[in-house]
């Protein structure tokens, strides 16, 4: 379905922030991955939350699920013999239940999304699981791929953390499981180093020892260590919430989010630093990002690296910017659900918007008496570039049709109910 956005001079309201994505999985990771019950408070319900609920689950998880809570009886190292595996379009989901897989002796995740998804290259992956004596049979580095494991042996393991950092975190879930000791080590640089210290944060939690220098460029994980069965509580999602933080800074806006930690490890939290920078009218304390937007922006200058996904919403609202913004250091943004650079920088321009494109840089020359809209625009199946677009369509002189924007439930699906309760303009059409 489509999304026709209006123009929306103002917002208004307040409302808790969705469970974290990124958080959600890896919490479910780490319930099946122990041999006990374990207990996650307030997941996240969103498509790629559910890939891994249904995989783990194929795997050998039980799953017992009510509003408040799900609780996991896990399978441990020993997940169930399965032929395929389905993570729909989540791509974590996928790199993470690789790793996984070579526990088992033969898996093949198939290709349902080869337009999104089937796309994304695993190859540095695939590398690194052969270090471990897993097998792996490919598509030039994409789906369908089929992992032959059984008794993955640890031992010295290089990865190249160029193109994701989800890479390193599959291994690194991975080899605590092992017989033997792991060193591993990052080759290039390592893009999105903050997420894995989310990683490491679950892990701990989980009772899994690793130590990681401080670059995270190398680690030492002991063998023969278990999951520990634990409750866990899953924080607000500042991904998701950025596009609606975008949206209160570039109207006139009184908009109170609740559930956003100002200590969280998220890296997307930086929105809340970038629209201060942007001299936004916002205050965060005790969990709550209060926006009273006036629709009057500055430009900055930011490293998108530790914050990529909340680097769309970000360019949203550069658009209404007096001056020109510059966002580096975000190649990896190539590498999503759609070229997150190009793809989204032609819907911006044919939005209206002024924005260039380098190879790992997106600059954007602010117009901020608005764009013109009126026009249809491809979303490209990806969920951030429809809820960043979105942001744009509220100051669009004319409306804008986003395309196929049923796909923001990948990450957010009461995204365009959250909006429409602060007094949005949105209305899905056939």
């Amino acid at each position: 379905m489509d999304v026709i956005v209006r123009p929306t001079p103002t917002l208004q309201g307040e409302f808790g922030a969705l469970s974290s994505k990124n958080y959600t999985t890896r919490y479910l990771l780490v319930a099946a991955l122990s041999e006990g019950v374990s207990t996650i408070y307030h997941p996240a319900h969103s498509e790629d939350s559910d890939a891994i609920r249904r995989c783990i689950a194929d795997l050998g998880a039980v799953l017992t699920e009510d509003e408040e809570k799900i609780v996991v009886q896990g399978f441990g190292r020993h997940p169930r013999d399965v032929k395929e595996l389905n993570v729909g379009n989540a791509g974590a989901v996928l790199r993470f239940l690789m790793a996984v897989a070579a526990l088992s002796p033969e898996v093949t995740f198939v290709n349902t999304y080869p337009d999104s998804l089937g796309k994304r290259p695993h190859d540095d992956l695939i590398q690194a699981l052969g270090q471990l004596g897993v097998e792996v049979e490919h598509n030039n580095g994409r789906l369908p791929i089929t992992i032959r494991g059984g008794k993955p042996q640890g031992g010295r393991i290089t990865v190249s953390g160029a193109v994701s950092s989800q890479y390193l975190s599959a291994l690194l879930f991975l080899t605590p499981l092992l017989e033997e000791d792991s060193e591993i080590i990052v080759l290039d640089d390592l893009k999105s180093k903050v997420v894995i210290g989310q990683t490491l944060e679950v892990m701990e939690q989980a009772g899994i020892t690793v130590d990681a220098a401080d670059d995270y460029m190398s680690f030492q994980v002991p063998g023969r260590q278990a999951y520990a069965a634990k409750s866990y509580t899953v924080q607000g999602d500042y991904p998701g919430s950025a596009a609606v933080l975008a949206a209160a800074a570039v109207t006139k806006s009184d908009v109170t989010i609740h559930r956003l930690a100002e200590k969280s490890k998220q890296g997307e939290r930086a929105i809340v630093d970038v629209l201060r920078m942007m001299e936004v009218p916002l205050t965060h304390e005790n969990g709550t990002v209060h926006v009273q937007g006036n629709g009057i922006l500055k430009a900055v200058e930011f490293d998108g690296d530790a914050a990529t996904d909340a680097v769309l919403a970000m360019v949203a609202a550069a658009v209404f910017a007096e001056g020109t913004s510059r966002f580096y250091n975000v190649e990896n943004l190539r590498y999503k659900e759609c070229d997150r650079i190009t793809d989204y920088l032609a819907e911006l321009t044919r939005a209206g918007a002024k924005v260039e494109e380098r190879r790992d840089e997106i600059i954007v020359h602010g117009t901020p008496e608005g764009v013109e809209g009126g026009v249809t625009i491809n979303a490209h199946y990806d969920h951030r570039v429809i809820m960043a677009l979105t942001v744009v369509g509220l100051r669009a002189r004319q409306p804008l049709r986003i395309k196929d924007a049923h796909h923001v439930a990948k990450s957010y699906p009461q995204y365009f109910d959250h909006l429409r309760s602060l007094g949005a303009n949105v209305e899905w059409v056939e």
